[in-house]
Formats: structure tokens, C-alpha cells, sequence
């Protein structure tokens, strides 16, 4: 494992961009791009397609290390190159942000109100092939609509007996239990879930680091425990289907949760654009979602003053990390804080 690149995920300020979509979500990426089904044909050219937006992305000087710690891959776009890099290796030389795969292969029909994932056929093999272009993680995703306990309990249990395998192979896995925006039972799903999470870290062995994205919870600070988990690399959150706005201002009352965005990330963006145009769109929704994520430093100064002068010292801790990153990112802000 990569040492450097597991102190940035574990204690950079910034967070995670979600560029994995896959071939079914990838004609919606494309559209709300700007390029309708009419403009490609068949599977190969939309790749192409979309691998040129995630290029464009990626190489765009609005997209770097200083505000993103790391970026999700699609399988296609690891094994393609940008500018005759493998994508990898460009994610962390030239632009130091920390590269994760997509492994999972879609999620099996609705049962017990969750949609666990289907089989991973050949994911020794793949886990090794990231390995060796420079992967430092992965990413996968099943989804939960309904508090029942056998659904989430399934949900659960899959994705960390995936998940070890993945662990044992040398890489961080995100495990992804997403809880469905909509569903009329979300706060109880909620509870459930977070207390299957904690009876699966609790039986992880010391070394045994995952992290977990998590769709923004009803309730302000309600995995909290996750975040403090020492198993726990990093929590982050999923948009998922939120407007960006909406998604960063949740996201801004969950200390320790940083975002992982991928239509929040990408909205706005257009094929039509001009290069100036396309890096200025790019750079509000990057500033708008690093803002939201590191938001809880500021929320801490402020909350630890009102607390007895024993704990002062917090204070000046949150107050010189937030200088840090402040000084760092070229914060308006910086300047009074320093001050």
C-alpha cells in the first residue's frame, strides 16, 4: 500500500471525485453533457465519449490535488491513458489525487426492500491489474430502499466479505451501502444500517482498513461513530441525487464526512462549452464541494470556544489546520483567520 497516498486520504482536506460511470448510467452522463444517443453508435464510441469528457475533466487546471484527494475510476478509463499516461499514474503524478476503481458489476433484482451486488467474476485478477497501474483503492455499490433487517443486513454482509478479499489483496476498499433518497423509510434504514457497519468493523483485525460512502444522513452528525471508527480510513458521502447545493449543505453539517460527488461534481458542464468557460464551471462546483468539506473545521473553532478554557487548546488546533489548508487553497478567508 501506498503510504503517501494513505495519509492523504486519511487526513488531506478535500474530497472524493465519483468519475465511474459504467455502461448503463453513461448515455444520462453523456445527455446531461450536452451529447444526445443520436451523436454516437454503439458501445465503443460512447466509451470514447465519455472518456473524453472524464479527460477533459481531469486534465482541466480547476481539477487538482489541492482540493481533490481522489477520484473514482470505471474500469475502461483505468485501462485507457491521458496524454500517453496510463490514467492511474496521471491522477498521482501530475496531479497528485489519489486513484480508485470500480469493481462492482451492477446490482442483482429487488429483494427484502435492497438491491445487493452480483457476482464479481474474475476480481482476483482485476485487483491485481490495478495494483500494478497505481490503484490505490476500489469502490462498490448496493443499494438499500427499505428499514427491513434482512435486506440491509445482506447489503451489509456482502460488501465486507468482498471487501476482505479486497483488504488481503492490498488495497483499500470503499464500501458503498447506499440508502436510496427517496425511500419513505430512510432514518429507519438509517439506524440499521449504521449498526450492521459497526458489528462488521468491530470484527475487523487492526490492519484491516476500509472506508465507507455513505448517503447523507437525515439526522446531522449521525455516523459520527464511523467516522471515529479506527478502521475507518475516511467517511465520504454520495449526492446521491441531490442537487449539488442541496448535497453541500447537508454535507457541511456532518463533521469528519467529506463528499464523493459525481453528478453534483459534473453539473453544469457541457461539450458546448469554451475551454475558459468549461475550467470556470468547473472550478465553482470543485471550490463549492471542498467547502462543504472541510466546513466542519471552521464549525469546530467556533464550537470549541463556547466550551470551558480547559479545552482551549482545541481551538487553537482546529484554528492552525484551518490556517493550513486556508493558506494551502488560496482561501479568501485566510487572512482573517491567520490574523
Amino acid at each position: 500500500m501506498n503510504q503517501e497516498q494513505l495519509e492523504k486520504v486519511r487526513t488531506g482536506q478535500g474530497f472524493i471525485a465519483a468519475l465511474d460511470q459504467s455502461g448503463g448510467s453513461t448515455p444520462k452522463a453523456l445527455k446531461l453533457y450536452g451529447i444526445e444517443e443520436s451523436a454516437y453508435d454503439g458501445d465503443d464510441e460512447m466509451f470514447d465519449l465519455i472518456h473524453q469528457m472524464r479527460s477533459r475533466i481531469i486534465t482541466s487546471p480547476s481539477f487538482g490535488g489541492d482540493r481533490v484527494l481522489g477520484a473514482i475510476l470505471f474500469e475502461q478509463t483505468m485501462d485507457r491513458q491521458i496524454d500517453g499516461i496510463d490514467t492511474a499514474e496521471y491522477l498521482w503524478t501530475r496531479k497528485q489525487v489519489v486513484p480508485f476503481l470500480k469493481v462492482d458489476k451492477g446490482l442483482e433484482a429487488d429483494a427484502d426492500g435492497a438491491q445487493v451486488m452480483k457476482p464479481i467474476d474474475g476480481l482476483a485478477a482485476l485487483l491485481e491489474r490495478a495494483k500494478a497501474k497505481g490503484v490505490f483503492g476500489t469502490k462498490m455499490r448496493s443499494v438499500i430502499k427499505l428499514a427491513d433487517p434482512a435486506g440491509v443486513g445482506a447489503v451489509v454482509d456482502q460488501q465486507f466479505a468482498v471487501g476482505r478479499e479486497i483488504v488481503a489483496a492490498g488495497l483499500v476498499p470503499i464500501i458503498e451501502p447506499e440508502i436510496d433518497i427517496h425511500s419513505p423509510e430512510k432514518a429507519a434504514a438509517e439506524e440499521l444500517l449504521k449498526a450492521a457497519i459497526l458489528a462488521q468493523l468491530n470484527g475487523l483485525g487492526a490492519d484491516e482498513l476500509v472506508m465507507l460512502k455513505l448517503t447523507l444522513p437525515e439526522a446531522d452528525g449521525f455516523y459520527q461513530e464511523l467516522v471515529d471508527h479506527p478502521n475507518v480510513v475516511r467517511v465520504v458521502a454520495l449526492s446521491g441525487g441531490y442537487t449539488r447545493d442541496d448535497a453541500n449543505e447537508r454535507l457541511a453539517r456532518n463533521p469528519g464526512v467529506i463528499a464523493s460527488f459525481s453528478r453534483a461534481l459534473t453539473e453544469g458542464l457541457s461539450a458546448q462549452q469554451s475551454d475558459d468557460e468549461f475550467n470556470a464551471v468547473l472550478d465553482a462546483s470543485v471550490k463549492g464541494i471542498y467547502e462543504a468539506s472541510i466546513a466542519w473545521l471552521d464549525d469546530a473553532r467556533t464550537r470549541c470556544i463556547r466550551i470551558p478554557d480547559a479545552y482551549l487548546w482545541m481551538h487553537a488546533y482546529c484554528l492552525d489546520v484551518l490556517c493550513e489548508v486556508a493558506i494551502d487553497t488560496g482561501e479568501p478567508k485566510a487572512r482573517e483567520w491567520v490574523g
